[in-house]
């Protein structure tokens, strides 16, 4: 499990030093001793300061869970940074966020915090704490109150303002040094003069109660465990002995009341109850202490090694407490094939890779494979082979031709089955500058990371997932991927045609669209190269009609005008170029022209459009058609597929919807009466821009969905 252990220390990253700072340091070596038994434990830990970075930094290491996964732990040891009620602050902020933790929650802590509340919770519910009064103000009118008494802060920790005084005089001015030097009320209560207890608890509903432990003052100071005897200042020694030397009866006395104080007052998973014994054998409850300390030779750790566990034993048993109070068990159960089903056998291998996901997908993102690199094609096509022959997958010969296509099939092969189709180049310029990999709390960054390289993690992921459980070999299941892409597919179109034609259904890794979006429907797409020759014309002369620039700018305007709505149809044009000799008006413009459309017999139509505005009279002229990308049309045939991926979907809270897209995929290449969608790939935004991410969660979400559906095809 991952466990980000938040602390506060020295951090002061707040939006403003506003309110009463905290005095309370967690001490390094507790800090160091709580991480390193977690990860004894096997646990995947991280420290972090609970300032107002905890949310990112939570996001980042423990990111967004899909349904039924577990979300990773927080194990609380921060005491704030200031204001009232600190103890609450990291909890509810947690609480918020939807981060399960460690130890109690917001309302426990601030009830605890405030001895004044906590006393009179305990006296309202019968559970014996000494007698009290609170002073407002160090100069109000005093009370009939029995001397000795102790005064102290109303609401701070760790023994602070810890003082016995003995009549009116030393009561007022030590509730003037306290007023004075921590801005709040002073409590007053009485002292027992006896010997100091405590209880640890552990556990919930009812926590089972350690031995009680008692503190044995050295020679010197007060017979109270001061301030400065818990900083190791006060120069006497403070012996903890366990099982404290009492009576049984007492012992089960003080455990039953420590119980109590825990449940009336709501706290979670761990406390320790500090009680007072006086001679007449009663005890009283000074403090409920709701985030105990955790040094190695603290109480708590001491009364824990009485009842067998060790330090680390007793670190991670407190995580496991709190994953049985969210979770219901302490851990997650064991993954057998055998005894656990697929859904849940899946998702387990999914969830739990979620890092090596990420560290594969930075690594092959940041491997340059731009559609006109063939060095960087050919080094993903090398991952990629490493890939399928771990999970045991062939070469399928007739569908692999060395620069463009490569085809892997399971055992069973894949005709009559799924075929996934996703490409290997990056469909960008090769000057365009490389977009390193990064992430953010919910986005993962990088040059085609969503349009070619999440897909191969996601497919890669599920398929392993499947292997896992020994389904992948029983499956009829065939892999294409391609490398133009950035060339609109010209080379590869036919090998998938033919590939496509084979399987039963035809899934495309292109990227999902944000939302859940996932595409049922795409435009075609045709590119056409128009050139224009006129005469070289030097500046300042006549310029004739058949001068190519003013030429194209007039022509390019009337083509611009087919663009029809109603028709579903666009022309448009993407770029210009020109060539001039020295000292002359550009005599050579090329325009590369894009239509989109839904209808082939209106793109046909649009192109003779085309050749009758171009007419004659002008300069000489040539229109080219570079590519043509067929429409993938809305077939009925798909209504099955999509209910099946939308029913596992809704299983696991994942959004999907059937959605247009206006840009071509090569799902238009797919035979009319196979099954297919497209925009399987995980959830990307601003594609083809330096800034094109995929949501994190996305990457998880979508690999759960191709796997279960794959697995699924087989039950089927």
């Amino acid at each position: 499990m991952k466990v980000a252990v938040v602390y506060n220390r020295e951090s002061q990253n707040v939006i403003n030093l506003f309110g009463t700072p905290n005095r309370e340091k967690l001490v390094l070596k507790s800090l160091r001793s709580v991480t390193q038994a977690l990860r004894r434990g096997g646990h995947q830990v991280a420290l972090i300061e609970g300032d107002k970075e905890l949310i990112p930094k939570l996001e980042d290491f423990m990111p967004r869970v899909v349904k039924g996964e577990r979300p990773g732990m927080v194990f609380n040891v921060s005491y704030g940074i200031q204001g009232h009620a600190r103890y609450a602050h990291v909890p509810g902020i947690l609480e918020m966020v939807g981060v399960p933790y460690v130890a109690s929650g917001p309302l426990a802590h601030s009830l605890c915090l405030d001895k004044v509340v906590t006393k009179m919770i305990l006296r309202q519910h019968g559970i014996p704490t000494p007698d009290f009064v609170v002073l407002t103000t160090p100069d109000m009118e005093l009370p009939e109150i029995r001397y000795p008494m102790i005064v102290k802060p109303k609401n701070e920790a760790v023994s602070f303002g810890l003082k016995v005084v003995n009549n009116d005089d030393e009561l007022r001015e030590a509730a003037g040094a306290i007023y004075n030097e921590f801005r709040q009320p002073v409590l007053a209560e009485q002292f027992i003069d006896g010997r100091e207890i405590n209880v640890a608890l552990l556990g919930n509903n009812p926590p089972d109660a350690l031995p009680p432990v008692e503190l044995q003052f050295g020679i010197g100071g007060p017979n109270i465990y001061t301030y400065e005897d818990k900083t190791h200042k006060s120069g006497r020694e403070v012996t903890l002995v366990c099982p404290a030397p009492i009576s049984d009866e007492l012992k089960t006395e003080a455990q039953e009341i420590a119980k109590k104080a825990f449940s009336v007052l709501g706290c979670y998973d761990c406390a320790r109850i500090d009680m007072r014994l006086d001679e007449a054998g009663k005890l009283y409850i000074l403090e409920v202490n709701s985030l105990p300390g955790l040094s190695e030779r603290g109480s708590y750790a001491t009364a824990a090694s009485q009842v067998g566990m060790d330090y680390a034993a007793f670190i991670n048993r407190l995580v496991e407490i709190a994953s049985a109070r969210y979770f219901g068990t302490p851990e997650p159960p064991s993954v057998d094939a055998g005894s656990i089903d697929t859904r849940s056998h899946v998702a387990s291998y999914v969830t739990q890779r979620r890092d090596q996901m990420e560290r594969e997908l930075r690594e092959l993102t940041d491997v340059s494979s731009r559609t006109d690199d063939p060095i960087g094609i050919q080094q993903t096509v090398q991952r990629v082979t490493e890939w399928f022959g771990e999970l045991g997958m062939r070469p399928a010969a007739d569908f692999t031709f060395g620069s463009d296509t490569w085809c892997w099939e399971t055992s069973k092969g894949f005709a009559g089955g799924t075929l996934l189709v996703a490409h290997l180049d990056v469909p960008m310029e090769a000057g365009a500058p490389h977009q390193s990999f990064r992430r953010d709390p919910e986005y993962l960054y990088g040059d085609g990371v969503g349009t070619s390289r999440a897909p191969l993690i996601m497919m890669q992921y599920a398929l392993r997932a499947l292997r896992s459980i020994r389904r992948l070999n029983r499956l009829r299941v065939g892999v294409l991927l391609y490398s133009d892409e950035g060339r609109d597919a010209r080379d590869s179109a036919q090998i998938i045609r033919e590939a496509a034609g084979k399987a039963r259904h035809v899934l495309v890794l292109r990227p999902g669209t944000p939302g859940g979006g996932i595409i049922n429907r795409r435009r075609g797409h045709r590119m056409y190269r128009l050139q224009a020759v006129g005469p070289a014309v030097r500046p300042g002369r006549s310029e004739p009609k058949t001068q190519a620039v003013r030429w194209m700018c007039a022509k390019v305007e009337e083509l611009s005008r087919l663009t029809s709505q109603k028709d579903q149809l666009s022309v448009s044009i993407s770029e210009l170029k020109t060539e001039r000799h020295t000292m002359a008006l550009p005599h050579r413009v090329t325009a590369t022209i894009l239509m989109t459309y839904r209808d082939t017999k209106r793109a046909d139509d649009a192109l003779r459009k085309m050749r009758t505005i171009l007419g004659t009279g002008g300069p000489k002229w040539e229109l080219v058609q570079v590519s043509d990308r067929p429409p993938m049309r809305e077939r009925s045939v798909n209504a099955s597929l999509l209910e099946k991926l939308a029913d596992i979907a809704n299983r696991w809270d994942v959004p999907l919807k059937p959605e247009f897209s206006r840009w071509p995929s090569v799902a238009g290449l797919v035979p009319a009466d196979t099954p297919c969608l497209c925009g399987i790939g995980p959830e990307t935004q601003d594609r083809g821009t330096p800034q094109e991410a995929v949501q994190r969660i996305s990457l998880v979400q979508r690999t759960l969905l191709l796997a279960e559906y794959l697995a699924a095809d087989l039950d089927s």
